[in-house]
């Protein structure tokens, strides 16, 4: 390591009075949020607050004034129903938050809400809330810090990950995922502290819970250290985080007995400590168990704040250090630079490759064949499939397998562990140096929908390789034909949703999957497409929807809008139509994300206000009725067939499609 164990810190140094003050202002921080905000979580925070204090005055390597520093440890609050916690220890430390803020706490656009917010509120690593998720989060992060140290060396990278959980964290299936996939790894550098305070919502744990956590985590290959009743000693618990610290082979899980809402009188080992406003007189009387002022609320003595000046202090050191060594060092730096900022080298769409009009190919293949191409020039591409990398297009060749054997192996199995993989997607995001890519089944996105939802809140730049993408996947049936898949992850805020109609499209497509900020889904199809004349080199699908054969100029008769492998679909069709007499725009519309991002006069070059549009997906209708008068849609479940003929028999071929368009015209002449 490089500066753990720098002089300036008072690693040995004895506990002191002034230590437990600060304990015990922020005890009193907790109840007096939640009791301004008459809502919040005060007894976790009560329980932790030493833990805290160790944490962040003592072990943390951090620098409240440059809350990005890359080769800071990465600290992760799971059970972030206890945000006041993390709060409190960032108004000591200085990371800006003052104590108006802290009295602001769940308030409108307060930097303080309910639950820690990414981008919202320095110092936040990741958007917790869901129970679980934090704790996924922390596994990716750990397999972001040791491929860094892998491939930079740990003179730019060398710092450990810590995440406090809870019991519901260890409860929810996500972490059994989570913590396989980790053990697996043998990732070292991760320090879980499983908070075991024996209290639910509904009351005691053993209401539902007789779990045995370490004997799990041991069998998951994680080093345990069960340490019981020393939730206020400090020197016990500081002792427990650095033995974790030095186990770099496993991860490490620590397990603490706490009681939550200690001191409180009557509130201590309750239910009700866990999410209830303590009121006036429990608080009062808890603040004389503590030798606080019982009459001031948030009050913070300024020897506390003396206390964490030292905090300060050795945070602008260690950052200042590595960056001179960043300077100093013999690194690629364009290399280096494009895994920090999550970007390709300079001029890299240029690898991108082409495919000619008359071939066929998946969608999924073509974009395995985008992956082979890129990934020497966007080098922070790193990830697979949930058992599925082959067929998700997600293999990342000749890059090494990720494992304790090749730290700085690109390519990562994640196992059927969807939940665990879209959570461990988002902590490689947003730890930094990473572009993580997840691939399985369209149908099976439900499966990682909370990690995406939360991908979207925090702005994570993971690329989602979501393949199968209709009933054309074929004779597995409707339990693997996503039908409202589509509708449903396009209703997530923030969310690029990208069904390219052929090869060219789909490199197109990871254009904006490596250059946007934020989340990218690409749904790709398991059958062959026809690559279509135009696609090659267009820029269309940078702006989400696009003339793709122009029909009658200015002016058509009808517009057919067509996503994915229906947009061919659609060419056969306005041939037909065209044959006819009719004047058939055919419209590829792989993003109504992108297209909903271009303005007016863009949108109605594209979609002329004035012509019958009908559009053409395999998938739900919910939402069409934005962009198409009609649409030949599924609202109902697949059917366990050849994908060409379950295509066929459900309405998706030229002639269904050009009837549709018939139809619609005449019923529009009728209105």
């Amino acid at each position: 390591m490089t500066d753990r164990g720098s002089s300036t810190d008072p690693v040995d140094q004895p506990y002191g009075e002034v230590d437990q003050l600060a304990i015990d202002v922020v005890r009193g921080i907790a109840m007096d949020a939640v009791q301004r905000a008459h809502s919040g979580h005060s007894g976790t925070a009560m329980a932790l607050a030493p833990l805290a204090h160790v944490l962040f005055h003592r072990v943390l390597r951090h620098d409240p004034a440059d809350p990005e520093w890359p080769d800071r440890d990465r600290f992760v609050l799971s059970a972030g129903h206890a945000s006041i916690l993390l709060y409190s220890m960032f108004h000591l430390s200085g990371y800006g938050l003052t104590l108006d803020d802290l009295k602001a706490f769940r308030q409108f656009e307060s930097r303080t809400p309910g639950h820690p917010e990414r981008n919202h509120t320095p110092g936040v690593e990741v958007t917790s809330g869901p129970l679980g998720q934090g704790f996924g989060n922390g596994v990716g992060m750990g397999v972001a810090e040791r491929f860094l140290r892998a491939r930079f060396g740990p003179e730019l990278c060398d710092h450990h990950t810590f995440v406090i959980a809870g019991d519901g964290d260890l409860s929810e299936g996500l972490s059994h995922e989570a913590a396989s996939l980790a053990g697996h790894l043998g990732l070292g550098r991760l320090v879980y502290v499983y908070d075991d305070n024996h209290i639910t919502i509904d009351g005691p744990t053993e209401l539902a819970l007789s779990d045995r956590a370490g004997d799990r985590f041991r069998a998951y290959g994680w080093d345990v250290d069960e340490i019981g009743e020393v939730a206020n000693d400090c020197s016990a618990l500081e002792a427990a985080l650095r033995r974790a610290m030095a186990v770099d082979d496993k991860p490490s899980l620590i397990i603490l007995r706490s009681h939550i809402g200690w001191p409180s009188p009557t509130k201590t080992d309750t239910a009700a400590a866990h999410g209830e406003p303590f009121g006036d007189e429990e608080i009062a009387a808890t603040k004389e168990r503590l030798g606080l002022p019982a009459d001031q609320t948030f009050h913070v003595p300024p020897e506390v704040i003396d206390l964490y000046d030292s905090v300060r202090e050795r945070g602008r050191a260690r950052s200042a250090g590595w960056r001179s060594r960043l300077e100093a060092s013999s690194v690629d730096r364009a290399t280096f630079d494009a895994c920090l900022a999550g970007r390709g080298l300079e001029g890299w769409e240029a690898k991108l490759p082409t495919w000619e009009p008359g071939e066929e190919l998946a969608t999924r293949k073509a974009s395995a064949a985008v992956i082979a191409a890129i990934q020497d020039v966007v080098p922070g591409l790193l990830g697979g499939g949930a058992d599925l990398t082959g067929n998700t297009g997600t293999t990342i060749k000749g890059e090494g397998v990720q494992s304790a054997v090749e730290p700085g192996g690109r390519q990562l199995y994640f196992g059927i562990r969807e939940h665990a993989m879209g959570a461990a997607m988002n902590g490689m995001a947003m730890h930094g140096g990473t572009i993580p890519i997840g691939g399985t089944f369209l149908a099976f996105s439900d499966y990682m929908r909370p990690s995406v939802r939360l991908a979207s809140i925090t702005g994570a730049h993971v690329i989602y390789s979501w393949t199968h993408d209709s009933v054309g996947l074929g004779e597995d049936g409707p339990t693997h034909q996503p039908i409202e898949q589509l509708a449903s992850l396009r209703a997530i805020p923030g969310v690029r949703v990208l069904r390219p109609a052929d090869a060219n499209e789909t490199a197109t497509a990871w254009r904006v999957a490596v250059d946007v900020d934020g989340p990218v889904a690409l749904v790709l199809s398991r059958q062959d497409l026809p690559v279509l004349e135009g696609t090659a080199g267009n820029d269309g699908p940078l702006r989400g929807a696009y003339t793709l054969v122009a029909g009658g100029g200015d002016d058509p008769d009808l517009i057919l809008i067509g996503t994915g492998s229906e947009v061919h679909t659609c060419v056969e069709a306005a041939a037909l139509l065209e044959a006819e007499g009719t004047t058939t725009r055919v419209v590829s519309m792989p993003s109504w994300e992108l297209f909903a991002e271009q303005d007016d006069e863009y949108q109605d070059e594209v979609l002329a206000p004035e012509a019958p549009t009908l559009a053409v997906e395999a998938g739900a209708s919910m939402g069409w009725e934005r962009w198409a008068d009609d649409v030949v849609a599924l609202d109902r479940f697949g059917v366990s067939a050849p994908g060409a003929e379950a295509l066929a028999r459900l309405g998706y071929n030229a002639e269904d499609v050009a009837a549709r368009a018939r139809a619609l015209l005449v019923d529009l002449m009728e209105d």
